[in-house]
């Protein structure tokens, strides 16, 4: 009756873990495939607020996005 609650008790512990580091996984690769954010967004959004963005301006930009990433 124990062994087989421990078991049970196991199988959740293993499977919490190995599920938690193949959705991280599936999650970093599909984040690099599909950044959440990039220049042209950047440009839009800077030009969207009545400023004309330099290459220099959108690359510091992406340089702190990529800092919190």
């Amino acid at each position: 009756m124990l062994i087989d609650i421990l078991q049970i008790a196991l199988g959740f512990i293993v499977g919490g873990v190995l599920g938690f580091f193949i959705s991280r996984k599936l999650m970093m690769k599909y984040l690099k495939k599909n950044p959440p954010i990039n220049e042209e967004m950047i440009k839009t959004l800077m030009s969207g607020m009545g400023r004309t963005p330099t290459q220099k301006q959108v690359n510091q930009m992406m340089k702190q996005m990529q800092k919190y990433m």
